[in-house]
């Protein structure tokens, strides 16, 4: 339960096509602007491919794909977020494909509203809570949830495959 202030955390804020999500910037390592992503045969839709970030594989996610949206051409905006994400014990970093970067935001706990049951394209489980910037919500992203082991897996085994 949180106290009539609320603590606060920090957000960086992302559009994907109208609507506008968060992460929190804890697991937000860097932004890229858009560069060149290896593809790699026979991986999902969502799975671009791979770039090197200082000598490490980083796979890059289609975070309109993954989030059920439609794909769209990239523009000057687009932009590569680079997250940690916890995966079965283990941290991965990964790079999330946006349409743009908003700001970095803070948010009191007691802002926050607990994902919707209903009424949106995203499964809920991905939702840690809905804030409100200006008049637009703002849908806060549990980013451990949004990538399974497997799908991780995959993307991870596909980058170390290019570079053996």
């Amino acid at each position: 339960m949180t106290t009539a202030s609320g603590e606060s955390r920090q957000y960086v804020t992302f559009s994907l096509g109208d609507e506008l999500f968060g992460v929190e910037v804890t697991r937000a390592r860097e932004i890229l602007d858009l560069v060149p992503v290896t593809k790699v045969p026979q991986t999902p839709d969502y799975l671009l491919g791979v770039i090197n970030l200082r000598g490490q594989v980083v796979p890059v996610i289609d975070l309109r794909i993954k989030m059920g949206l439609p794909q769209a051409e990239a523009t000057r905006e687009s932009c590569i977020i680079v997250m940690e994400v916890a995966v079965d014990g283990e941290v991965l970093t990964v790079g999330g494909l946006a349409d743009s970067v908003r700001e970095v935001l803070e948010l009191r706990d007691d802002l926050i509203e607990p994902a919707p049951r209903l009424g949106t394209k995203l499964k809920t489980e991905f939702i840690a809570g809905m804030g409100k910037v200006d008049e637009q919500f703002l849908i806060l992203l549990e980013i451990d949830r949004v990538f399974s082991s497997e799908e991780l897996a995959v993307a991870q085994d596909a980058g170390e495959s290019l570079c053996a």
